[in-house]
């Protein structure tokens, strides 16, 4: 159906990862690229410390996979970052509230879609695959008045392996975090969605980006006054706060109290503030 004069326009949430470019692959091979937007919400912000933002690998990734794609490459850059966002909402970000995504993500694309795009004439499209079709309705109605979709809930049906071959096979060197086991390439490794097995792999791979979270969590506790923290502490039947700190002190003297298999996740264009509230 390339080719074909209806939808005008095509736009791709494109994060970084190899499933949003996948997702773009497949939009492009059945609707063409003379209509298409590769949208890039950036969470880095307008800041000096390197760790405030995505990894540079995605950076370099995001370009290299646009240019394969085809199409616009649309960056958008709110200017704070999550840091700055937490303090402004005088809110942690963690698993179930990531007020992050919400104003540096969800807000931007959708100022932008109001801005140049028509809801009767414009596709969505998001990158989960069909191991996460249970999300769709809600990607669905988040996205109204605007139609969206999921190329990869559809046959034929790739696994995160299969896209990282296919983006081999296109000469695409995949973005360095999932060499280093991190299960999504967005923020740097770390997110207010993710648990103690991936900020365990953040302070082995990245430990000066560990610190920067660390240090950033203790200033916004101190500004608030509150006992906050991304993570939690479920030992004992109750759940309580644990700090980035604490979590370091603890995989460094008893690194078998931690829970290696808590990995969290990224949901930043497919999940509302109001089903994370």
């Amino acid at each position: 159906m390339a080719g074909s004069v209806w939808p005008v326009k095509h736009v791709v949430m494109f994060s970084g990862g190899v499933g949003s470019w996948a997702a773009a692959k497949r939009v492009a091979q059945t609707w063409g690229t003379d209509d298409l937007v590769l949208l890039f919400c950036d969470v880095g912000g307008r800041h000096e410390s390197p760790h405030a933002a995505e990894d540079e690998d995605c950076y370099r990734f995001i370009d290299d996979a646009a240019r394969n794609v085809g199409g616009e490459l649309v960056v958008l850059n709110e200017g704070r970052t999550i840091w700055e966002v937490f303090r402004d909402h005088r809110l942690l970000g963690n698993s179930r509230i990531a007020k992050c995504s919400h104003v540096l993500k969800q807000e931007p694309a959708r100022k932008w879609l109001k801005q140049n795009c028509q809801p009767e004439d414009t596709m969505i499209y998001v990158g989960i695959d069909w191991t996460e079709m249970h999300r769709i309705p809600a990607i669905e109605r988040n996205y109204e008045p605007w139609m969206a979709f999921a190329p990869l809930t559809e046959p034929p049906y790739l696994d995160k392996e299969d896209m990282l071959k296919w983006c081999a096979d296109e000469g695409l060197v995949p973005p360095r975090m999932y060499e280093q086991k991190y299960p999504h390439a967005n923020c740097g490794g770390g997110c207010v969605r993710a648990g103690q097995g991936q900020f365990k792999l953040l302070y082995e791979t990245h430990p000066e980006r560990f610190a920067y979270w660390e240090s950033q969590e203790q200033e916004l506790r101190d500004y608030l006054n509150k006992d906050v923290s991304i993570l939690k502490d479920r030992r004992g039947g109750t759940t309580k706060p644990l700090t980035l700190r604490a979590f370091r002190e603890r995989l460094e003297d008893k690194p078998e109290t931690i829970d290696a298999d808590d990995i969290g996740g990224c949901g930043c264009f497919v999940e509302s503030e109001d089903e994370n509230g």
